[in-house]
């Protein structure tokens, strides 16, 4: 009996792998726009950051604008997320299990540190800042808005969900977000120091933040089957995080990091 298979079957089986692929580049593209925000981003930066070809993009985003997806500003040229995005959000309107579980050590944890609190969780092969607490001390570190999207391996909480993922992940991600360091001024050599180097220690300590004069302490949250979910960062001047210091509030988060964890999974249980 021939067992060759026919050209229909062949057709049947690369037509839902080439599917799967558009709608992945199609993703890839969206999630490139989400970090340009209201402000949009050039078409030359998304197939910089994507490895796409620059017609592979044109057709992409085109196809999103006439669904309403994606917009484009008339007087920059740029690309942005569309009204629709936050029109289909309303259809889940509850906050994630991690949210709500967070909030508490999140109140907690601002005011025992009075430094500018952030809780950021993984997206994709992104960071994502869903919540940010200012704290009492006079001068506050607001490196980061809430919104605000960056490829892991970028911000201390990116190197911190990195660092509590198996060395062969973590390598993956950070080999596919390699073009869109170039933006950030870092490297695949850079991240995977950082992220060794967080891996070894327990938490991240990056001693020059976004912003000039600095600096930062993530700690990582794992959800119940281990994977890391998100991070809980710490932003001060650097006076602020000297080494007896930075030890007191790498064990506050430490501490409300572990409370969260076992808060999602009295959630689902």
């Amino acid at each position: 009996m021939d067992k060759t298979p026919s050209a229909r079957s062949v057709r049947s089986m690369t037509e839902p792998r080439q599917g799967a692929q558009a709608i992945r580049r199609a993703l890839a593209v969206l999630r490139i726009l989400a970090a340009g925000r209201e402000a949009g981003v050039p078409l030359a930066e998304v197939v910089q950051a994507t490895g796409l070809t620059r017609p592979t993009v044109h057709r992409i985003v085109h196809v999103l604008i006439e669904e309403g997806i994606v917009e484009r500003h008339g007087r920059s040229g740029r690309y942005a997320i569309g009204n629709q995005v936050p029109e289909l959000a309303l259809a889940r309107p509850r906050p994630s299990p991690l949210l709500v579980a967070a909030a508490p050590s999140l109140r907690r944890a601002s005011t025992e540190v009075g430094d500018t609190l952030f809780l950021t969780v993984r997206t994709g092969n992104d960071t994502l800042c869903v919540d940010r607490r200012i704290g009492a001390y006079p001068i506050q570190v607001l490196s980061i808005e809430v919104g605000a999207r960056r490829p892991l391996g970028v911000s201390s909480a990116g190197v911190a969900i990195l660092a509590a993922m198996p060395t062969q992940d973590a390598r993956k991600i950070v080999a596919a977000n390699e073009k869109r360091f170039e933006a950030y001024r870092t490297d695949v050599a850079t991240v995977l120091s950082q992220t060794t180097a967080a891996r070894r220690q327990g938490y991240n300590m990056r001693e020059i933040g976004l912003i000039q004069g600095t600096k930062s302490i993530s700690t990582w949250i794992k959800t119940p089957d281990g994977r890391p979910a998100a991070a809980m960062t710490v932003s001060a001047v650097r006076t602020r995080l000297g080494p007896r210091r930075e030890q007191e509030v790498a064990e506050i988060l430490l501490r409300e990091a572990r409370t969260i964890e076992q808060a999602i999974r009295g959630s689902l249980a």
